[in-house]
């Protein structure tokens, strides 16, 4: 009898047979065949070799443990790839870190003010955040903002209790939506001595009426910085190095000469567009109420504070012409971004 042939044959038909499995199961029904100590091919084969002769044997029962041993170490690594999860089979290395999966995309004005981050980051700045829901104090008193101001109208702000005004007589301190993210200088100042460089990016709420450029919710990005000789030439520059930086070299900023309570010098900023002007922003040296208020001498340490709307730069950036699409969550709108 040719015992080669034998050996051969049963190999070739149980590698066959293991590489063909597709499931646990049906690998577990070749073992029984190729493999099983009570029945099956293996015992078969087993009995072929001890009716050999007694010169022979060491021969036949070495060639006999080869195959097993083969046979055997291929059903042990076609079961280890059966039991692998389906990417892994596939040839996919499922140790490497995987992508969480996501619905849709980042807003548009979620991803201008993760480039804001990123741009004001890289000169020093860092994020502080603050409530939206302020008081009078923060929002106005600490601001240099006096009550008779028209900033302080109820008509123009969102007080959380219009019968608050009831008789026209307001409360001790009143609660509102913050009109502008100066409140979050204030409140870091109230807490940090100086110097200080940081910006706050946010939502804030005033009763504008809508339109292509104005919304009744928009979102601000203020920074401050104060410190020893701290000018307006700073501030200048890098309110230009930023609207570049975001908007590219081709864009032309301009500052304009203007008044607000919490600075003093003040201007107004502008950003081409197209081929008229766009207002971005105020900005201006911080005046020196505003720090005594929060407990600053105004005789060592001066500051500057900027605050630019965040929809108007990417409405820029992005040739959109009404302020609008960023909220009407239309799809085929945002899916462009």
């Amino acid at each position: 009898m040719d015992h080669s042939a034998a050996f051969q044959e049963y190999e070739q038909a149980a590698l066959a047979a293991i590489a063909a499995a597709a499931d646990a199961d049906a690998l577990e029904q070749v073992r029984v065949e190729f493999l099983g100590k009570k029945k099956g091919r293996l015992k078969d084969l087993q009995a072929v070799v001890g009716k050999v002769s007694a010169e022979e044997r060491p021969v036949v029962g070495k060639q006999f443990n080869e195959v097993k041993d083969k046979v055997s170490a291929a059903f042990e690594a076609r079961k280890s790839d059966l039991n692998k999860p389906q990417a892994a089979a596939a040839g996919l290395d499922i140790s490497l870190p995987g992508v969480v999966p996501r619905l849709g995309k980042r807003h548009p004005l979620s991803q201008t003010m993760d480039d804001f981050k990123d741009i004001i980051g890289r000169m020093g700045f860092t994020v502080a955040e603050g409530p939206e829901i302020e008081d009078e104090h923060h929002n106005f008193v600490a601001l240099n903002i006096p009550e008779d101001h028209p900033a302080r109208d109820p008509l123009d702000n969102f007080y959380l209790s219009a019968a608050a005004y009831a008789n026209g007589q307001a409360p001790e301190r009143l609660h509102l939506l913050r009109s502008q993210t100066s409140t979050v200088q204030i409140r870091v100042m109230e807490q940090t001595k100086p110097p200080i460089r940081i910006v706050s990016l946010g939502r804030v709420y005033r009763p504008d009426t809508i339109d292509a450029t104005h919304s009744c919710m928009f979102h601000q990005m203020e920074g401050l910085m104060v410190g020893e000789g701290v000018t307006m030439a700073q501030l200048k520059t890098v309110l230009r190095l930023f609207a570049t930086t975001y908007l590219g070299q081709d864009v032309r900023i301009r500052f304009r000469p203007s008044f607000f309570p919490f600075t003093e010098p003040s201007v107004e900023v502008d950003m081409s567009w197209s081929d008229d002007w766009l207002e971005i922003g105020g900005a201006g040296m911080v005046d020196p109420n505003v720090l005594r208020e929060v407990g600053y001498d105004p005789d060592e340490v001066s500051g500057f504070a900027f605050g630019l709307g965040i929809e108007r730069f990417c409405m820029r950036r992005h040739h959109v012409t009404d302020i609008r699409r960023f909220y009407e969550n239309d799809v085929r709108f945002l899916a462009q971004f």
